[in-house]
């Protein structure tokens, strides 16, 4: 059990029989959803909240088992969207009214970043460990709302023209044995505004280096995977990529902080993040190692395109490359369904319809892999056919109009420009399952084509997208703002300097079509000339996985967040794989899988195919 806390505190009262530190500690003994924790007396705002929320996260043995987790992310994703709301709404939920009042009271003094990747990167799987967690905070409110954060000490430097600050923030703990040092870094270019980042360093380092990268629009320094890097001794940076936010807005009139976004941020936080990893335990880091997933696989791909001797190792999950015609794609397929307004439109699918829809895309395809899962191992292979599910005389229940069967051929199908050109892969079948996919069709368009054509493509807040049309995607590939497609199969440099590359991509995906990863392999095959990138890159393809994490399959491997690290060794682990390939030449052949009830399998590298044998899945070419 890995209890988190700052130096403010005396952490002697932790009533815990073992102290987990890993996934292969723990076992199945029912007493441990008993375990209750005490919090530390309060001199530190800062540091209650850190200690409150990882502690009632870390009291959780797997975060993803829970029957009422979904509705509690969902819950906590809907209030801190919404929590500045003029009218300041208060959920009718009693046992979370204490949980509001604090977040709006406290909301001067908080980061909202830091709020919503802390609340929303753990999965809390009971109620009591939430009811715990208000109750703490009741307890301490008067004191909190005096409180804030004060820098031990600051340094100021310059370095390859970024002016920085350097920010000592406390020790942490592991029960009473310190185990990290962590910094808050201010970055400045010229005309620029800063890069703001956090180092964690553990006490008990390998000489590895590991960057973090950001989410969607983001803004927002990724305390998870800081959590899980520095736990596997990884000295770990992350930044907010150069804006405080996850609207894009502040991407707005400001040139130099969409460079940040697009390619810059991640080398700052290399540079200088190695810099400090140098002056702090006296020695070079020996490797240096990047993860993200999503936006932070594109930031990935774009360090090995633009900065190829940053990293000896790169692990980039479901890349947003392709950016300009990524978001465009997300803005039409919600155009396709009659957004921004749907109101009276005969082509607008309602929510309840996508479970029919659903059910008879499994109909037809659950069974091509030789299995009926719940899963479609190769959506490519499903020639999905709505017109099964069409509406006959007399029929106005649990079937589709024909305009509906219209627009479903057009969701289920690659998107192409005037010309004919290939702009975007098509939405993979199964992944309208479970309610995934409902913000792309729920009649308005997706938060990130939002943001990303009113503010930095058009610079237009007032853009409504009801002219929205292929034509606004061509400009937007043609302005390209900060660089930022990353569509290029070039990786001659990185490929030359011996770095590595691992992606993934879950075949569930309802935000980024796994079909993209698939040309991203084909261009830098056809760049480099080499019709197998196994010496250097390899893709792998999560069946059964939604963006980034996630789904009914097999979808934890150690891809990001101590949750997803099920079991600590390089087969099950991607972040290890790629440890062993850089430091012991040993390429991973497979990673392999778990699922939510603890089912494996293993998952293929890119073009291998996965195949039922008749009793588990295995790879063939």
């Amino acid at each position: 059990m890995v209890v988190k806390t700052s130096s403010c505190f005396e952490p002697t009262e932790y009533p815990f029989k073992t102290p987990y530190s890993t996934a292969d500690d723990l076992d199945d003994d029912e007493d441990y959803y008993n375990y209750n924790y005490q919090q530390p007396p309060v001199d530190d705002m800062f540091g209650f909240l850190w200690t409150a929320v990882h502690t009632a996260a870390f009291n959780v043995k797997y975060p993803y088992k829970s029957t009422d987790m979904s509705f509690l992310q969902d819950w906590l994703g809907w209030f801190l969207n919404e929590r500045c709301d003029a009218e300041r709404h208060v959920p009718e939920y009693e046992f979370l009214n204490g949980f509001s009042a604090f977040i709006f009271t406290m909301e001067p003094l908080l980061n909202r970043c830091q709020w919503q990747k802390e609340l929303l990167s753990h999965k809390f799987t009971t109620y009591r460990v939430v009811l715990d967690f208000v109750k703490q905070i009741e307890e301490h409110h008067e004191d909190l709302k005096e409180k804030s954060v004060r820098p031990l000490q600051t340094e100021n430097r310059e370095e390859h023209g970024f002016d920085f600050t350097i920010a000592s923030k406390a020790r942490l703990y592991v029960n009473t044995n310190p185990v990290e040092e962590f910094f808050e870094i201010s970055i400045t270019s010229p005309k620029a505004r800063p890069v703001h980042a956090e180092a964690w360093l553990p006490d008990v380092w390998y000489g590895r280096f590991l960057a973090l990268g950001n989410g969607g629009l983001g803004g927002c320094v990724d305390y998870s995977n800081l959590d899980y890097g520095s736990s596997l001794h990884f000295a770990a940076v992350a930044s907010d990529n150069g804006h405080d936010g996850s609207d894009g807005s502040q991407l707005l009139n400001h040139p130099e902080v969409l460079n940040d976004f697009a390619f810059r941020a991640i080398h700052v936080e290399a540079v200088i993040g190695k810099q400090i990893v140098k002056a702090y335990y006296g020695r070079a880091h020996h490797k240096s190692y990047y993860l993200g997933c999503s936006t932070g696989g594109r930031q990935g791909t774009q360090a090995a395109l633009k900065f190829p001797e940053d990293f000896d190792g790169i692990v980039a999950g479901s890349p947003a490359t392709n950016w300009n015609n990524l978001q465009g794609w997300g803005a039409m397929l919600g155009r396709f369904v009659g957004a921004p307004d749907p109101t009276g439109k005969p082509n607008f699918i309602p929510v309840a319809l996508w479970n029919t829809i659903a059910a008879e895309v499994l109909r037809q395809c659950d069974g091509l892999d030789g299995v009926e899962d719940g899963i479609i191992t190769e959506p490519d292979a499903c020639d999905f056919r709505p017109e099964a599910i069409e509406c006959t005389t007399g029929q106005t229940t649990n079937c589709l109009t024909k305009a509906q069967v219209d627009v479903l051929h057009k969701i289920y199908r690659p998107l192409f420009g005037r010309d004919g050109e290939l702009i975007y892969s098509r939405f993979d079948p199964g992944t309208e399952a479970d309610g995934n996919s409902q913000p792309i069709f729920s009649g308005s368009i997706l938060s990130f084509p939002s943001g990303w054509f009113r503010f930095a493509v058009l610079n237009d807040t007032n853009y409504d997208f009801t002219n929205f049309s292929l034509d606004t995607i061509a400009l937007a590939d043609s302005i390209n703002p900060g660089g930022i497609a990353t569509f290029s199969g070039d990786l001659t440099a990185f490929e030359a300097r011996g770095g590595k590359f691992l992606t993934y991509h879950g075949r569930r995906d309802q935000l980024i079509a796994s079909g993209n990863s698939k040309r991203m392999y084909d261009l830098i095959s056809e760049a480099l000339a080499m019709p197998s990138l196994d010496a250097f890159y390899r893709l792998f393809l999560i069946p059964g996985m939604n963006h980034c994490s996630g789904g009914p399959g097999a979808t934890a491997f150690g891809q990001g967040g101590i949750a997803s690290n099920v079991m600590n060794t390089s087969s099950h682990n991607v972040l290890l794989a790629m440890v062993d390939w850089v430091e012991g030449g040993a390429a991973p052949d497979v990673i392999v899988g778990t699922g939510r009830v603890g089912q494996t399998r293993v998952h293929c590298r890119y073009p291998q195919r996965s195949v039922w044998d008749g009793n588990s899945f295995v790879c063939n070419v």
